[in-house]
């Protein structure tokens, strides 16, 4: 069970070598990288390469380890007492299932992908340590325990919003998805428009890394942001020419508003221009 990448995720040599060690470890994958450059789709990509199931699991800031676990019901068993259904004689009716409970019960090997375990609260992670290395956990409403038929597959994102504890950080196997340089960005483009031309894709590509290189930026256009922008450039048949003048130097691109998300890097990156033209 190997991951070689598929035909529509540009996986470089490192991020195949990432996914496998974590494998033959069985051990998580814990993926960090600016936000914007597939730590999220990995996960998807991994489970169509594997041809396994994918089961996601989006942490929010409220969310709680134990709801990746189970949850009792009591409200709805409450309500059901008050209204004479028999079912309330089983407790059993009234635990719902999470999504670690579900990978763990799974009749094949599942890929789970855990994404932004940084929005949770700091001990989020410590209250999944058992669960994740031991591969089971117990129910004490009715007095189970659940243990994995199959090790599914754990892929595990964060954005760096917060650290992560050490004894988590110890159980993972951890890769940092660097940003890609521009020959993998073309094969990455390639992959979502086989027929853009190349002039064109030559001339975004160089405004878009000539804006990334731009010091003081508060947010660099991520990978996502590019390929809206070049979908926003065919849809309005934008030509090669309008995205450099006449004497081959820089602009304001057209649709930028794509890749430049915030009033203060627009104001940087037009003072700049202007007095790039006026020390010609």
């Amino acid at each position: 069970m190997r991951f070689q990448g598929t035909d529509s995720y540009v996986a470089t040599d490192d991020l195949n070598l990432a996914v496998n060690a974590a494998i033959t470890l069985q051990r998580p994958l814990l993926i960090k990288g600016e936000p914007g450059t597939g730590k999220t789709m990995l996960a998807e990509e991994v489970a169509r390469g594997l041809n396994m199931p994918l089961l996601q699991w989006h942490i929010k800031s409220t969310t709680k380890a134990q709801q990746g676990l189970y949850e009792y019901d009591a409200v709805s068993r409450l309500r059901d007492s008050q209204l004479g259904d028999e079912r309330v004689k089983d407790i059993h009716n009234y635990i719902v299932r999470g999504v670690l409970w579900q990978a763990f019960e799974a009749d094949q090997p599942v890929v789970l992908l855990i994404d932004e375990i940084d929005k949770a609260d700091i001990e989020f992670p410590n209250d999944l340590l058992r669960e994740i290395d031991r591969m089971e956990f117990y129910v004490y409403e009715t007095r189970q325990l659940i243990r994995a038929r199959h090790r599914p597959v754990v892929v595990i994102t964060s954005n760096n919003e917060k650290e992560l504890p050490d004894a988590f950080l110890r159980r993972c196997f951890f890769h940092y998805i660097k940003f890609p340089d521009r020959d993998t960005m073309q094969r990455i483009v390639d992959v979502h428009y086989p027929d853009i031309k190349k002039q064109l894709l030559s001339q975004a590509l160089e405004a878009f890394f000539q804006i990334r290189d731009l010091p003081g930026l508060k947010k660099k256009p991520s990978t996502s942001e590019l390929l809206d922008w070049l979908k926003l450039l065919l849809a309005e048949d934008i030509p090669p020419e309008a995205l450099r003048s006449p004497d081959n130097k820089a602009i304001i691109p057209p649709l930028h508003g794509a890749l430049l998300k915030n009033e203060q890097d627009v104001h940087l990156f037009e003072r700049l221009i202007f007095m790039a033209r006026h020390n010609r």
